[in-house]
């Protein structure tokens, strides 16, 4: 039972015991008022929790989009797969922060693109290439 249907029966109940009491038919009146209030409320955060979700769908749809990466590997592996086991490029637990030299914007990127050894800036379209091998030698 909705909050207004139990106020309604209340309303009921009072007329039928013939309550005449000024105070318990202003209360009553304010409680009816309180629940169409909060069926208003209900059906507006409804509404809202919709347009979450759809703006939460188009949101994904933009990402994938904008932020498409090369998933090519040169193995036929499930690189897509998180419970690939395989030593292939596509590690994506190796993440990497990279500094656009044009922009200045810092871009994460995975081991599949670091391994590819360029891409564009999403920001800015500055081509951008990578070398790991001068940093593996630094490292020895």
């Amino acid at each position: 039972m909705t909050i207004a249907e139990k106020v309604a029966h209340l309303k009921g109940l009072m007329e039928g015991l013939n309550c005449d009491d000024k105070v318990l038919n202003a209360i009553a009146d304010i409680l009816e008022d309180l629940a169409y209030d909060v069926e208003d409320v209900q059906d507006a955060l409804a509404e809202v929790g919709e347009q979450v979700e759809l703006i939460d769908e188009d949101l994904e749809a933009l990402e994938n989009d904008y932020y498409e990466f090369d998933d090519d590997c040169d193995c036929d592996c499930c690189c897509d797969d998180d419970d690939c086991d395989c030593d292939c490029c596509c590690d994506e637990d190796d993440l990497y922060e990279v500094e656009c030299p044009a922009c200045g914007e810092v871009i994460c990127i995975d081991g599949c693109i670091v391994d590819e050894g360029e891409m564009d800036c999403p920001n800015c379209g500055e081509h951008l290439e990578f070398d790991m091998d001068e940093e593996e030698e630094d490292e020895e």
